[in-house]
């Protein structure tokens, strides 16, 4: 229900656009984030968007060069990444939050996920 793409390989200062699409459900209800895993590491939260784009969060390393976006009517949520950095190099997962109204940065908090797409930056 939950479809992330857009994942690639770019160098160091480049861009990608990370889209999810959601299907099945009110998606355009519930909070949406995007979280990453990078290889031997732990799933970390990296920006999230209430239902109305007006509640956005983002993890520090990452303020200021990504921003993540919605589309409720196309049941879109976008994560523009610039300047992206070797650290960024993860596996990006998008994520829904059925529950709360305000954007949570847990794993278990999340019920639904997609695949993952996997971005690359090379240095």
């Amino acid at each position: 229900q939950l479809q992330a793409y857009g994942g690639g390989l770019v160098q160091a200062g480049g861009s990608l656009r990370l889209s999810c699409a959601a299907s099945g459900r009110i998606f355009s209800s519930y909070v949406m984030s995007w979280f990453r895993q990078a290889p031997g590491k732990e799933r970390e939260f990296v920006a999230g968007i209430a239902w109305s784009g007006r509640t956005i969060s983002y993890v520090d390393s990452v303020k200021g060069r990504f921003t993540i976006s919605r589309d409720n009517a196309k049941n879109m949520v976008y994560l523009q990444m610039n300047s992206l950095k070797p650290e960024d190099t993860a596996v990006y997962y998008c994520a829904a939050d059925a529950v709360a109204n305000w954007v949570r940065t847990e794993i278990r908090q999340y019920q639904y996920w997609g695949q993952g797409t996997l971005v690359t930056v090379s240095s």
